[in-house]
């Protein structure tokens, strides 16, 4: 007899309900084929007698046989009943083996990538305050303007569907031409900008094409870790150079051997230094000396606060081996993987064909809708008001750790952008661990600048955060803050630091 799960008893209004279907039945009888309850070469019941037996239509019994045929698990032949037609190899335990404990076959690239995984972000809503770089306020994105725009996106459909530019949609390239003239002085065609996936997959295009395994790279220190590992996970050989507060070391790059050098000028990342004139004219020099290429990651230069703005990299002279990076995941929405390269001439045609094998293009309609907002001024109203939500937020942050911590905190990067990095000054790097666990129990979200650092244990006398702000109110900053102080006095008295 079949063994499949008891039939429900009848149901209020009197109707009958096996609560079998198809696909019930069809699970049950695989999982007895698989056990061996049912060996190769046995006889099933009739669909006509299986469905008498559990009060069903032989039709959702034939389902079900006609289900494990597709499959190779039974024989149907007209007039005879199923036949089991295959023996399940098992493993050592008897036990079907779904998946190995470990991978094996695996390329270097992907033996690299497991050896190096990033942890993926765990967002937690139960914080009253996450300080955690990157996130961004949903009351800040222009919901309305958005929708409208894509709306008219949609309902602009050309007449047929089909794959488009791999370097993007036309329309959005040329807005982005006049926008990137506008506000980052950039000049440049629109056959030099590729529209990519977020600044991510921008990074990924320009390791996998200008780096080789056993190349040197070289990278600031402490620098983005996702862009540090895409670059390894090439091979290619990290070589860290020191930041201060006019930027990367550039004299320091005549010591180190690299054909690629990732850079974050405009608000170093996490330090928040700006590079000074003379590094940047050090770097270009380098980089043409060396015929090497320059990677600018220009990722929130549209916030800027208590400095005037200094052009990019890509806007200077001799400026033709810098390869620039721009996103709209800090002035409009991470979600929207919406990115652009801007790459020198040689380049365009080798970034295109890597674009079309990557995943042919990025998603159309919000490549319309984006350009619709740029060429109509919108976006560009939009970062204006943004720029001063957050500078708001950014005083509210500053005032905080200055009313609760006063000279135990020390903040840096505060000109620009969307963090700040606060060192606390009575803390040793030993006490991080308690103090991140003693404020999340607090309910405040608070991150280690450690992963940045090429050596995250190397002995610092201080301990810092890095702080964003940009998806918290004016009020959660203050409270995540008083907060924080709470926490601080548990984890320094625990550890006895005056």
């Amino acid at each position: 007899m079949v063994q499949l799960p008891p039939r429900k008893q009848n149901s209020p209004s009197g109707n009958s309900s096996s609560g079998l279907g198809a696909r019930g039945i069809y699970e049950s009888l695989r999982e007895q084929i698989v056990a061996e309850v049912y060996g190769r070469g046995d006889v099933l019941p009739s669909a006509r007698a299986l469905a008498v037996e559990l009060g069903v239509s032989r039709t959702t019994v034939t389902s079900a046989y006609e289900q494990l045929a597709a499959e190779g698990f039974v024989v149907i032949r007209h007039g005879a009943r199923p036949r089991v037609a295959i023996k399940i190899a098992h493993s050592e335990s008897g036990d079907l083996v779904h998946a190995a404990a470990q991978p094996h076959g695996l390329s270097a690239f992907a033996e690299r990538l497991r050896c190096r995984a990033i942890p993926m972000r765990v967002a937690s809503e139960k914080l009253v305050a996450d300080f955690r770089y990157g996130d961004m306020s949903a009351s800040d994105f222009p919901t309305l303007a958005w929708r409208k725009a894509m709306n008219d996106a949609a309902l602009g459909r050309p007449p047929k569907l089909s794959y488009g530019d791999p370097c993007g949609s036309i329309r959005l390239r040329a807005a982005l031409q006049g926008y990137l003239w506008r506000a980052r002085s950039i000049r440049c065609e629109v056959g030099e900008i590729v529209v990519v996936n977020g600044s991510q997959q921008g990074l990924d295009l320009c390791a996998r094409l200008l780096l080789d395994e056993g190349d040197g790279f070289a990278i600031e220190e402490p620098c983005y870790p996702m862009a540090r590992s895409v670059f390894e996970m090439t091979g290619a050989i990290a070589a860290p150079v020191e930041v201060d507060a006019e930027g990367i070391r550039a004299d320091l790059l005549a010591y180190v051997g690299a054909r690629l050098a990732y850079v974050t000028p405009s608000h170093q990342f996490p330090l928040g230094s700006v590079m000074s004139m003379g590094r940047r004219q050090q770097l270009l020099g380098w980089a043409k000396e060396k015929r090497a290429y320059i990677v600018e990651d220009d990722y929130d230069s549209e916030y800027r606060f208590d400095m005037n703005p200094i052009p990019p990299l890509r806007a200077l002279g001799g400026a033709s081996n810098v390869i620039y990076i721009g996103t709209v995941s800090k002035t409009l929405s991470p979600l929207l993987r919406i990115g652009y390269v801007v790459v020198p001439r040689e380049l365009q045609e080798v970034f295109a064909h890597a674009k079309r094998l990557t995943d042919r293009h990025a998603p159309s309609l919000e490549q319309e809708a984006l350009a619709t907002l740029v060429e109509s001024g919108a976006y560009e109203a939009h970062v204006r008001k943004a720029r001063r939500q957050n500078a708001r937020r950014r005083a509210a942050l500053l005032d905080a750790l200055q009313a609760e911590f006063r000279d135990l905190v020390r903040v840096e990067g505060a000109e620009a952008g969307l963090h700040v990095v606060a060192w606390f000054t009575g803390m040793p790097p030993a006490m991080a661990a308690s103090f991140i666990e003693k404020a999340a129990a607090l309910g405040v979200g608070i991150y280690s600048i450690s992963p940045h650092y090429f050596d995250p244990a190397l002995d610092r006398s201080c301990f810092g955060l890095v702080m964003g702000y940009a998806s918290l109110t004016e009020s959660q900053v203050h409270r995540g803050i008083k907060l924080l102080r709470g926490a601080y006095e548990e984890a320094t008295s625990c550890g006895g630091v005056s």
